[in-house]
């Protein structure tokens, strides 16, 4: 495969686990990086923005949604810690859900994107990390 085929595999599978489809990124990055470690940087760059960018959506969809209250322990979470929530959007499950909610709660839109793409990218960067500390 080219290095390019590597990337874009990357950015799909990357894309799709940000939002409510299956997709499972860590596995594809690991595999990129097993099979071709120049490119880790391209890799964790590529991956941070295309799980961004599906994560944006997912931000973008819940703004669509008709607003209804949220269960109040998710409205109490959102309401203390605002946009810094989606920090927590790596996390499986939840992590789909936190931006379809900010959404919803219509929480500003730029604090939300830097909120987000600090925790993808956090997390890529861990697992990268961790990665090379294996071989």
């Amino acid at each position: 495969m080219t290095e390019l085929a590597w990337l874009a595999g990357l950015a799909a599978s990357a894309f799709l686990s940000a939002t409510v489809l299956p997709g499972n990124s860590e596995l594809a990055l690991a595999t990129l990086l097993s099979q071709t470690p120049q490119l880790l940087w391209p890799a964790l760059l590529v991956a941070s923005v295309a799980n961004t960018a599906g994560s944006t959506t997912s931000l973008w969809l819940g703004r669509r949604a008709p607003a209804k209250p949220l269960p109040p322990r998710t409205a109490r979470w959102f309401a203390r810690f605002g946009p810094a929530t989606l920090l927590l959007s790596w996390v499986p499950l939840l992590g789909d859900a936190l931006p379809l909610a900010a959404g919803w709660l219509r929480l500003p839109w730029w604090p939300c994107l830097g909120w987000l793409a600090a925790g993808k990218t956090a997390r890529y960067l861990l697992l990268a990390w961790g990665l090379q500390q294996w071989q």
